[in-house]
């Protein structure tokens, strides 16, 4: 996904009532703030000044306009002066894409020995705001507030982190996620109600039999392969068994060979996110381990076991981290290191970790594995770097979508795992193992998750708003008093809001 391709719109409401020579000032101010943010080299979207409101209809005609625009990801409303809300109802009624709310004000201080009516009638953000936040929340519409001068790197950040947000929502809404096989047999956690998810997060989920991409396999050519396994020797350190001339030489152009079909046909469909089973392998040579993690380097999402939600999500993560260091991946809870204060979880999976994470060149190995029932499969063996991050998961309670966020901190292993050639993380979860592996528990989380270096809770929190989801974060000030007592709270409010709806 470009972020060139969508643009942010900001619009300025205000009123007739003090005189045309105010509405010029506002005006005036209102481009010198956008242009002031876009030339900030803070911000990863363009921002795109949408003119002054100053009536129902000039607000009903904006923000449709938003919603049709298919460039427009999201609007950022400030009210320069007194802007009288029942002006925005119209508006805000059909408006469904992003909104933020910039609760700041043109000039940063109070001019002391200036200040005038005439500079008061102006400059009313301070009430003008207020008026515009009781009608967004009488309205019930959700959205980022944002306080602070519009020069503050603090305030330039937030309104970032909800751009990046935005067009991660943007890239959802046209979201195709490809199913090769059914979900894991008997497994409850990744399945789930594919139609809800389709009208609250998005994002479409179909299914196609593993032999479709067989077909695309078989119209790999020799050449194709070569040139895909010369790009692994230049990116990868080789272990000697899969060198040309060597015993895995041929698994390493197998799992090339299925590379390059897997990328063609999700490329001819349009498909941003996939997910694999390894029940599921009929007319492949191996479980395309190797693919799913170079993929999901490139930004397609990746779920294992047809766990869709999660292959969705790590797209979506993906896409809020575009040119910020550190890396998005796929992750499973493995198994537990138990030491006090410093217990920790192995981060794993057969073989699909996304390279973005490696502390190190990657080495490329081949290895059996223990199911599947097919040939050896090709993979990066690597360790990620160490650092805080952040797992996520969307689980589906049957009335609502839930997402969960673990803050985590990625430390170095205390040895190395010669027996085990698969990519890995050890991670601590905040605020400790024991907090926090039993809040993610009562929660109902899944052992899969959406891994980020590049992300804070903020994205998260920005992404649950804007999807209407319930957000539970688990992070250094969890108790597990409070937390049950979160879920005892969230557990009355949904039951509630449905029986309003």
């Amino acid at each position: 996904m470009n972020f060139n391709d969508i643009e942010i719109w900001f619009v300025t409401g205000a009123q007739l009532l003090y005189g045309g020579d105010a509405v010029i000032a506002v005006d005036a101010h209102s481009s010198e703030i956008v242009r002031g943010l876009n030339e900030s080299g803070r911000l990863p979207l363009k921002i795109v000044y949408r003119g002054t409101v100053n009536s129902s209809a000039e607000v009903a005609a904006t923000f449709a306009a938003a919603g049709n625009d298919p460039r427009c990801a999201g609007v950022i409303t400030w009210m320069h002066t007194f802007s009288p809300a029942k002006m925005w109802v119209k508006g805000l009624q059909n408006y469904r894409k992003p909104l933020l709310h910039l609760h700041t004000q043109f000039n940063r201080e109070i001019p002391w020995s200036e200040i005038d009516m005439d500079f008061m009638n102006l400059n009313q953000s301070a009430h003008g705001d207020r008026e515009f936040g009781h009608i967004v929340s009488r309205m019930r519409r959700n959205r980022k507030v944002v306080v602070g001068h519009w020069t503050d790197e603090g305030v330039q950040g937030r309104i970032a982190v909800w751009m990046r947000v935005a067009a991660a929502w943007a890239d959802a809404q046209n979201m195709l996620v490809v199913r090769f096989g059914d979900n894991m047999n008997n497994v409850a956690v990744t399945d789930g109600d594919k139609l809800e998810a389709e009208m609250r997060l998005g994002y479409h989920v179909d299914y196609y039999g593993v032999g479709c991409l067989a077909e695309y396999q078989e119209k790999v050519t020799g050449d194709e392969i070569d040139a895909l396994v010369a790009e692994y020797e230049r990116l990868y350190t080789f272990a000697d068994s899969c060198r040309k001339g060597a015993g895995d030489y041929g698994q390493v152009r197998e799992a090339a060979r299925e590379e390059i079909a897997l990328r063609r046909f999700l490329k001819d469909r349009g498909a941003r996110a996939f997910t694999t089973n390894f029940d599921a392998l009929h007319g492949l040579n191996q479980l395309p381990g190797l693919a799913c993690q170079r993929l999901m380097a490139e930004g397609y999402g990746f779920g294992a076991e047809g766990d869709w939600k999660t292959a969705a999500l790590v797209r979506t993560l993906w896409v809020m981290a575009q040119g910020l260091p550190g890396g998005t991946s796929f992750m499973e809870d493995y198994t537990y290191h138990f030491k006090g204060e410093q217990s920790a979880i192995l981060q794993a999976h057969m073989l699909e970790v996304s390279p973005e994470i490696a502390a190190q060149k990657p080495r490329l190995e081949v290895h059996p594995l223990g199911i599947g029932g097919k040939a050896d499969p090709a993979r990066l063996v690597f360790t990620a770097h160490p650092g805080a991050g952040i797992a996520a998961t969307i689980v589906d309670m049957g009335n609502r979508f839930r997402m969960i966020v673990n803050h985590v901190d990625v430390i170095e292993p205390e040895a190395a795992l010669p027996k085990l050639p698969v990519a890995s993380a050890l991670w601590i979860p905040q605020p400790n193992l024991e907090v926090g592996a039993a809040a993610w528990i009562l929660a109902g989380g899944t052992h899969h998750t959406a891994f980020s270096y590049a992300l804070t809770g903020e994205y998260l929190e920005d992404y649950a708003e804007i999807a209407g989801i319930e957000l539970l974060a688990i992070d250094r000030n969890t108790t597990l008093s409070g937390f049950k007592f979160e879920l005892k709270v969230n557990e009355v409010y949904y039951l509630l809001n449905k029986s309003l709806q």
